[in-house]
């Protein structure tokens, strides 16, 4: 099983969308996938239509010490092979619980740990914030995927959350590799295309030599979890950049292999 965190923190960079159509696409070829959503907020949840009252079982219950683990709180989807797990607003209070309760830093890991076998890929929707939630995500993640608007305000956005992967990367002593995903891009203007020049130009390779474009499509989120599969510009190039996320991947195990 491989573990994808899809994190930034900056809000509204396309986190959601991104994970959705990744695991959509990991999916579709025939993996067997878990979708965490781990953000307060629920954006991931609400596509797949979770009623939010009463409040559903999901991930904050992996923190709680109740007992209930990933199998028990994955969900069906319309997407064969996908499933999903919830949140729930009481995400927003382990912050607060987690200054007194040792160990949550590690619950994520701890969960992921007993699903191994079960899933060939889990992908982790975290929050825009640095906190609990995404530093569990990090500590657990074999790999992280950063999308990022093209735009000059974004990239300080991407700044910080590289540094926070450095950091996590430190403590936890073992590599984290990271992959940048350009996001709403506007090829119409002279700050978008700047932007993307200067994302390529200093990440160099950690970034996905194209961009998603802006397309209204993709902001029906609940059209990305249907069955049949939706259409536009937006899907194609994240079902290219899935297939350049794959490489990556594979070329990081020939490495260690070699090694």
């Amino acid at each position: 099983m491989r573990a994808w965190a899809i994190a930034n923190q900056k809000g509204g960079v396309g986190k959601t969308t991104t994970s959705l159509c990744l695991a959509r696409g990991l999916a579709t070829a025939g993996n067997r996938v878990l979708l965490l959503d781990l953000d307060p907020h629920a954006s991931l949840t609400r596509a797949f239509e979770i009623p939010a009252d009463p409040p559903p079982s999901g991930t904050h219950d992996l923190f709680v010490g109740n007992g209930v683990g990933l199998l028990e709180l994955a969900r069906y989807t319309h997407v064969p092979d996908l499933q999903v797990v919830a949140a729930q607003p009481a995400l927003a209070t382990l912050e607060r619980r987690g200054a007194t309760q040792p160990g949550l830093g590690l619950a994520l890991g701890r969960a992921l740990h007993t699903v191994r076998e079960v899933y060939d890929y889990v992908l982790m929707d975290c929050p825009p914030t640095l906190g609990l939630l995404m530093v569990n995500a990090l500590a657990a993640a074999d790999r992280l995927i950063v999308p990022t608007q093209t735009d000059p305000l974004a990239l300080h956005g991407l700044a910080d959350m590289l540094r926070t992967a450095e950091m996590v990367e430190r403590s936890r002593r073992r590599p984290l590799p990271r992959h940048v995903l350009p996001t709403l891009f506007d090829r119409r203007t002279r700050t978008g295309v700047a932007s993307l020049y200067e994302l390529q130009d200093r990440y160099g390779d950690r970034v996905w030599p194209y961009a998603v474009p802006m397309d209204t499509r993709l902001r029906d989120a609940s059209a990305l979890v249907q069955a049949a599969p939706p259409d536009g510009r937006g899907v194609d190039m994240y079902r290219r950049a899935l297939k350049w996320l794959l490489e990556q991947e594979a070329a990081g195990e020939q490495h260690k292999e070699a090694a």
